[in-house]
């Protein structure tokens, strides 16, 4: 099976690229650590029987030109970059799991959290100018937390949050009253949410509902001294409407790990004081890309065997 190694972070791991190859003999790994996208995803993929993606886009476009494809092992969480039913209507298998790297993303979510309640990122930026301004924030304990998608991601930050006796909030498609009775949480409508929680936490899939599903209309609903974090999908946050929101005090802080364009192009955005960004890297611990990068080998063996036996 000719295996294409598509993702840059499973490429850039040693102990991933050697057990992969491994399992298979004929696998290519990128290499240049760029990220591929349209013809030169196309180009590198093109006899592949099999690939290994991230974030980077399969559409029907990409598929059609793919004509040996026949199975893509998902190498982390969520498959909006993967159009599920284009695959299906060419034959192509995917292999996901959900969860894998939940802990990596929910431990840096509560470090965001900490980290503008306290005022560490402000005061680690006045120190380095030799400002000594003792201000030390609000604690988060008893803080109320809102949060939007309780699936694996957003459960296992409630769990962690158990400690610091907050009043949870939480918003979803479906409601787990199981759940909530066991993690001591509330589920409210968005507008609720919106209007009275502190810290404000995403974790939605991108789709045509939460595109943008953060704007305007939702910063005018939030408290001054509110904090918006998201490390779900850029897109769901409008960037135009977040930076007027912070420049003009509509909110008080935002933390975010995605971006509408990845890597980030808005200047304007990460310059802003009151704002902590990072390159998506919410579920890259080392432990977390282990445990993504053997999700997807697995999946590709699983395919493999699968193959085997029904020959």
């Amino acid at each position: 099976m000719k295996v294409r190694v598509c993702n840059i972070s499973f490429s850039k791991n040693t102990v991933l690229v050697n057990k992969i190859k491994k399992h298979f003999n004929d696998v290519i790994i990128n290499q240049k650590g760029i990220r591929l996208e349209g013809q030169n995803l196309i180009d590198f993929c093109k006899d592949a029987d099999a690939i290994v993606v991230g974030v980077e886009k399969i559409d029907a476009s990409i598929l059609k030109k793919l004509p040996n494809l026949k199975y893509i092992a998902k190498y982390g969480v969520g498959i909006d970059n993967i159009e599920i039913e284009s695959c299906k209507a060419r034959g192509v298998l995917v292999g996901w799991t959900g969860g894998v790297n939940k802990r990596s993303v929910s431990e840096l979510t509560l470090g965001y959290m900490l980290i503008l309640m306290r005022n560490i990122f402000s005061s680690y930026s006045n120190l380095k100018k030799l400002k000594w301004i003792k201000d030390g924030g609000n604690s988060l304990c008893n803080k109320k937390i809102g949060i939007i998608g309780v699936g694996n991601i957003g459960e296992d930050l409630i769990k962690l949050l158990s400690v610091f006796d907050c009043e949870i909030f939480a918003n979803d498609i479906s409601e787990n009253p199981s759940l909530s009775k066991k993690l001591k949480f509330k589920y409210v409508s968005k507008d609720f949410l919106y209007r009275n929680s502190d810290i404000i936490s995403i974790h939605v899939p991108l789709n045509a509902e939460t595109k943008n599903m953060i704007n305007m209309e939702v910063f005018n609903k939030m408290k001054k001294s509110s904090i918006l974090i998201n490390t779900s999908r850029g897109q769901v946050v409008s960037e135009k409407d977040l930076i007027y929101a912070l420049k003009n005090n509509k909110i008080h802080s935002a933390a975010l790990d995605v971006f509408e364009n990845e890597p980030i192009e808005n200047k304007e955005l990460v310059n802003l004081s009151n704002i902590i960004c990072t390159p998506h890297i919410a579920g890259n611990s080392k432990q977390a890309v282990i445990e993504m990068g053997n999700s997807a080998i697995n999946h590709l063996i699983n395919f493999n065997d699968e193959k085997h036996n029904q020959n």
